[in-house]
Order: C-alpha cells, then sequence, then structure tokens
C-alpha cells in the first residue's frame, strides 16, 4: 500500500509542477496575443479597404485593364500554395486545421499533383511536420520557415515580391495563401484564398441589367496607377495573411492552455481523493494489525 501512496504522491507533485508551466504560457500567450491582436484589427481595415478597391477597379476596367497580376490564364500548368503556420506547437489543433485547409486544396487540383506541378512553400515549420508524409507528388520548399520569427512589412515584402514576380514570368499560374483569420482567442478559421491571380468581382444574379462601372478619376495615367498600386496592395495583402496567423496563434494557444490548466484541477482532485482512500485504507490496515497483534500477546 505505501508504494500506492508513494505513486500517487508523485503524479501529484508531477500534475502540480505541469499545471504551474501551463499557467505561465497562458500568462505569455496572453500578453503576446494583446500585442498581436493590436497589430491586426489596426491592419485589416486598411487591407481590405485597399484590396476591396484594387478588386473594384479591376473588375470595373474591363478590356482595359492591363495588369498582369489580374489576367485569368486559361490553362492552369503549374501553381504554388503558401501555407502560413507558426513555428511553435501547444496551440491545440490551430496548426492542423491549417493543414486539413491546404489538403482540401489539392483534392482540387488531383491532376496538377499527379504531374508534379505544386509547389509547397511553408512559412512557420509547424505546417511542414504536418504535411510532409502527406502531400506525395508536391514539391515542398521549406526556404521561408523563419519568415514569422520577423513580422515586419520590410521582412514580409520580400517574399509577397517573389511570388509576384513568380506570377509575372508564368512560372506560377495560379497561387494560393492557406492560413488562419484570427476572429478572438477562442475562434480562428483556417481559410484558402486566391493570391494571384486577383479574383475579379461577379454580378450578382439580382443585379442584372444595372450598371458596374466604377466612378473613378485617375491620376496620374491609369496605366501607370496599376504598374505602382496593385503590387503595393498585394504586398500589404500577404502581410495581412500573416499578422492574422500570428495573433490566432497566440489566441489558441491561450485557449488550450488555459484548458490543460482547468484539467489539471480537476486531475489534481481525483488524485487527492484516490490518495485519502489509499491513505485511509493504510491506516485501518495498520490499527487492524496493531490491534490483532495485541490480541495475539494477550492469548
Amino acid at each position: 500500500m505505501s508504494g500506492k501512496l508513494k505513486e500517487t504522491r508523485e503524479r501529484i507533485t508531477s500534475v502540480k509542477s505541469t499545471q504551474q508551466i501551463t499557467k505561465a504560457m497562458k500568462m505569455v500567450s496572453a500578453a503576446r496575443l494583446r500585442k498581436a491582436q493590436q497589430a491586426i484589427t489596426e491592419m485589416r481595415p486598411y487591407a481590405d479597404r485597399l484590396n476591396k478597391m484594387m478588386v473594384n477597379i479591376l473588375s470595373n476596367l474591363g478590356g482595359d485593364s492591363n495588369s498582369v497580376f489580374a489576367k485569368e490564364r486559361k490553362v492552369v500548368n503549374k501553381m504554388a500554395i503558401v501555407v502560413i503556420t507558426s513555428n511553435r506547437g501547444l496551440a491545440g489543433a490551430f496548426n492542423a486545421n491549417i493543414g486539413k485547409e491546404t489538403l482540401e486544396l489539392i483534392k482540387r487540383y488531383e491532376d496538377l499533383k499527379a504531374e508534379g506541378k505544386i509547389d509547397i512553400h511553408f512559412i512557420g515549420k509547424k505546417g511542414y511536420d504536418f504535411l510532409k508524409k502527406k502531400c506525395d507528388g508536391c514539391n515542398l520548399n521549406v526556404d521561408n520557415l523563419g519568415l514569422v520569427n520577423d513580422l515586419s512589412f520590410s521582412n514580409i515584402a520580400g517574399f509577397s515580391e517573389y511570388l509576384m514576380n513568380s506570377f509575372e514570368s508564368e512560372d506560377y499560374d495560379k497561387i494560393y495563401v492557406v492560413y488562419s483569420q484570427f476572429k478572438n482567442a477562442a475562434i480562428q478559421f483556417p481559410k484558402a484564398v486566391q493570391f494571384l491571380p486577383v479574383k475579379k468581382l461577379e454580378p450578382k444574379s439580382s443585379d442584372k441589367g444595372k450598371n458596374h462601372t466604377a466612378d473613378y478619376i485617375f491620376e496620374p495615367t491609369k496605366e501607370e496607377l496599376l504598374e505602382k498600386l496593385i503590387p503595393s496592395i498585394l504586398q500589404t495583402s500577404f502581410h495581412k495573411y500573416i499578422l492574422d496567423m500570428n495573433a490566432g496563434e497566440h489566441g489558441a494557444r491561450m485557449t488550450a492552455m488555459d484548458k490543460a490548466t482547468e484539467n489539471a484541477n480537476d486531475l489534481l482532485k481525483d488524485l487527492k481523493i484516490m490518495y485519502n482512500k489509499a491513505r485511509q485504507e493504510s491506516i485501518t490496515n495498520e490499527i487492524l494489525e496493531i490491534v490483532g497483534g495485541a490480541a495475539a500477546l494477550e492469548s
């Protein structure tokens, strides 16, 4: 019985130690979440408004648009998928959900996968860890795993510029980005969005017959504006994807560590009940042995 008591005591000590770690990690994630949430809430309205303006302009210019980033190619010979995850785990199913969203996207292009014409670029190593054995036939690129260590625009802009250059030179005919959109600490939505070519607005069936021409005054010229404006907006949008993922990571980790702390509390309660029962049983047995020994001496 003493062995059982010792084992239960050691488990209680181990759970308490783990609980201290989860509490500390929750506090650290909460502090980082505040900064990350502020960054994305300040960035998102600006990026969304710019993106909406870009899509609106390109959708309404029609045949006059000569932006290479808006041209849909009839045949997709090769495509790229950028998977944005974190470098660290202990965030529940956060990174796995992004990986699953990537697999769903790949299923839509099984023919390209069979021909080895899908390149997957990983930002954050957890996405690579999840997908490296599940994407046979895809070309995996791990040159940018550490990009999430520095979230500054100047650091991110280099990779987004590389993607735009690759699309412009027709190395890729489509580029998707898979990331997790941050809503709050408890909710993040894994999303796969088409980065290039820029998707144009599709008129709703209820809007048939209406005039969708955008009333814009271009200064300087339309061509010069599109040449300068669209790459800048695309880089801003890509930066937003990474900031979204960063806020989602800290929110998911804070929630996971909070749940782990609660589970440790429940486990401690059960272990203490088990320990008290075993201790009571051990004391009862010792008393019985003493009484039995005393009775034997008297007889």
